[in-house]
C-alpha cells in the first residue's frame, strides 16, 4: 500500500499530469491508517460503480411516469434529449479526469481549475448530493420492497416501511468496509442482472407489438422517436424529469485513487457508463411507449403507472416475471444505495483529508484501504434521516422524491462548477484542449440552469421548500472555506496544478 504524499508538480513530456515524490510519506498505516486508498479497481468495476448509482431499473420504472403525463407518445424522443444533455455535462468530467486522480470529484476537478475555495464549495455542494442521494435511495428500498410485497399479495403496515432502511444498512455497511473491489462486483453482477431482466422484457414486448400479438393495436411506432405532436417547451420540461436518470453518473471518478491506470480508466468509464445507460433507457423507454400503446389512451396509462415495469411484466409475460421484475427493483435499488454511500465516504474522506471535518475521517484501512470512519458515518446519517422522516410521518414514497429533489438542486450547482472549470482551463496558455470544445460546457451550463429553474418553478409546498434547503447547504459550504482561509491554503497545496495541459 502507498502512504499518502502530497503531490508534487512533475510535468511529464506533451501530458502535463501529475507524479507524486515518496519523499514525504506518512507514518505507516500499522500506526495510523493509511491516508491514501489501495489501487485495485478495473475499468468495468468503475463503470459499475456509476451505473449502480444512478440505478437503471429504478430509473426505468419511475422515470418515464412524469415524462409520458408532458409529452404524451414521445417519451423515447425526450429521454434521447436528455441524453444529449448529460453528454454536454459530462464533457467536462471526462475531459478533467484525465489530468486529475482524486477521490473527491467535484472537489478535485473545480479546485485544481478555479481554485481552492471553488473546489471547496463545488465538493461541499456535491457531499450534500451524495448525502441526500443516499437518503433518498433509502426510502427507494422501502418503496421496491413494499412493491415487491405487494406483487406476492403481501402487505405491511403504514409505519413498518423505516425497518427496510435499517435492515438494509447493516448489509450496505459489511460491504462497503470491505475492499472496494468487493462493492463494485457487488454492483457490477447486481446492477447487470437487473438490466438484463429489463432488456429481455423490452425485447418481448417489441417482438409481440411487432407480431400482432399483444393487448395494444397500434403497433411498432417509429414515429415516438421524434418529438410528434409534443411543443417543444413540453420536451425539454419532460427532458429535466429524463436528466435525473443519469443522475450520480460521475460517481466513479470518486475511486479514481482506488483504479488501476486511473487518468486512462476513469475518463473511459465515465463515458461508458453515460453512453451504456443512453442506450438502455432510449430502448426500453421505446419498448415501454409501445407496450402501452401510442394513442391517448395508451399515453395515459403510462403517465397513470405505478410502476411501469411491473405492469407491463405482468401483462407481456405474466405474474411470475411482475414478481421477478419487483425483486430486481428493490437489489437495483440496495446496489444503487451500495454505490451512493460509497461515493459519500470517498469524498467525506477526501474533505476531511484537507482538514476539513474529524481526522478520522481521513484514514483508510491498513488491510482494506478503504475509507471505514467515513463510511460508517454515512451509512449512520442516511439511516438516521430516513428513518426520523418515517417518525414523523412521513412515507416512503415522500422519502424518496423530497430528497431526490434537494439532491437535485446541489447537484446543478456541482456539475455547474465543474463544467466552469473546464471552460477556463480551456484558455489556459498551453492547454491540450482545442478552444473550439469550449461550446460543449456553454451549452451543458445553458442545460443545467434548464433544470434548475424547472426544479423550483411551480412548484407545490413542500417542494417550495427545497431550494432553500439546498441553497443553504451550499451557502455554509461557501461560509466554511471564506472563514477558514488555512483550509483553503490546504486545499490548494495539494490540488495546484499550474503544469495542468
Amino acid at each position: 500500500m502507498i502512504s499518502f504524499i502530497t503531490p508534487v508538480s512533475m510535468r511529464m513530456p506533451g501530458e502535463g499530469v501529475f507524479m507524486t515524490s515518496t519523499s514525504q510519506a506518512q507514518p505507516s498505516a500499522a500506526r495510523e491508517g493509511s491516508r491514501t486508498p489501495r489501487r485495485s479497481l478495473r475499468l468495468w468495476e468503475v463503470v459499475a460503480i456509476s451505473v449502480g448509482f444512478m440505478g437503471p431499473v429504478m430509473a426505468m420504472s419511475l422515470n418515464g411516469i412524469g415524462v409520458a403525463a408532458l409529452v404524451g407518445s414521445s417519451v423515447p424522443f425526450t429521454f434521447a434529449v436528455s441524453f444529449v444533455g448529460t453528454m454536454l455535462v459530462a464533457y467536462a468530467f471526462i475531459r478533467l479526469t484525465r489530468y486529475i486522480t482524486h477521490a473527491g470529484s467535484v472537489y478535485a476537478l473545480a479546485g485544481a481549475t478555479l481554485g481552492p475555495r471553488a473546489g471547496f464549495f463545488g465538493g461541499f455542494a456535491l457531499l450534500g448530493t451524495y448525502l441526500f442521494f443516499a437518503v433518498c435511495i433509502a426510502g427507494a428500498c422501502a418503496v421496491f420492497f413494499e412493491a415487491m410485497l405487494a406483487e406476492l399479495d403481501v402487505t405491511m403496515p403504514g409505519w413498518a416501511w423505516v425497518l427496510v432502511p435499517l435492515v438494509v444498512s447493516v448489509f450496505v455497511l459489511v460491504l462497503n468496509v470491505r475492499e472496494s473491489t468487493i462493492t463494485a462486483r457487488t454492483l457490477l453482477v447486481i446492477g447487470f442482472i437487473g438490466i438484463g431482466a429489463m432488456l429481455v422484457l423490452s425485447v418481448v414486448i417489441i417482438f409481440r407489438v411487432a407480431t400482432g400479438d399483444a393487448p395494444v393495436s397500434t403497433g411498432v411506432d417509429l414515429s415516438v422517436l421524434l418529438p410528434g405532436d409534443a411543443p417543444i417547451s413540453a420536451v425539454m420540461t419532460a427532458a429535466v424529469f429524463g436528466f435525473l436518470s443519469w443522475a450520480g453518473f460521475e460517481s466513479g471518478a470518486s475511486l479514481g485513487e482506488e483504479t488501476r491506470n486511473p487518468k486512462r480508466v476513469v475518463p473511459i468509464a465515465l463515458l461508458l457508463a453515460v453512453v451504456l445507460a443512453g442506450f438502455i433507457y432510449v430502448l426500453v423507454m421505446f419498448a415501454q411507449t409501445i407496450g402501452f400503446g401510442t394513442d391517448e389512451a395508451g399515453a395515459a396509462a403510462f403517465a397513470g403507472a405505478s410502476s411501469t415495469l411491473t405492469t407491463l411484466a405482468s401483462t407481456y409475460v405474466g405474474q411470475w416475471f411482475a414478481v421477478l421484475i419487483a425483486i430486481f427493483a428493490f437489489f437495483v435499488a440496495f446496489a444503487s444505495l451500495l454505490s451512493s454511500t460509497a461515493a459519500s465516504a470517498r469524498l467525506l474522506f477526501a474533505l476531511a483529508r484537507d482538514g476539513f471535518g474529524p481526522s478520522a475521517f481521513a484514514r483508510t484501512s491498513a488491510k482494506t484501504g478503504v475509507p471505514v470512519n467515513s463510511t460508517v458515518f454515512v451509512v449512520i446519517f442516511t439511516v438516521a434521516m430516513a428513518v426520523a422522516f418515517g417518525l414523523f410521518g412521513a412515507t416512503s414514497v415522500d422519502v424518496y422524491y423530497w430528497f431526490a429533489t434537494v439532491a437535485v438542486l446541489c447537484m446543478v450547482v456541482a456539475y455547474g462548477m465543474t463544467s466552469v472549470g473546464v471552460i477556463r482551463h480551456t484558455f489556459k496558455p498551453n492547454s491540450l484542449i482545442p478552444k473550439w470544445e469550449a461550446i460543449l460546457p456553454v451549452l451543458g451550463l445553458a442545460f443545467l440552469a434548464y433544470v434548475y429553474i424547472i426544479q423550483i418553478a411551480g412548484q407545490q409546498p413542500p417542494y417550495t421548500y427545497f431550494p432553500w434547503i439546498a441553497g443553504a447547504w451550499c451557502v455554509i459550504g461557501l461560509v466554511i472555506v471564506l472563514m477558514k482561509p488555512a483550509l483553503a491554503n490546504r486545499i490548494g497545496s495539494r490540488l495546484s496544478m499550474e503544469d495542468l495541459d
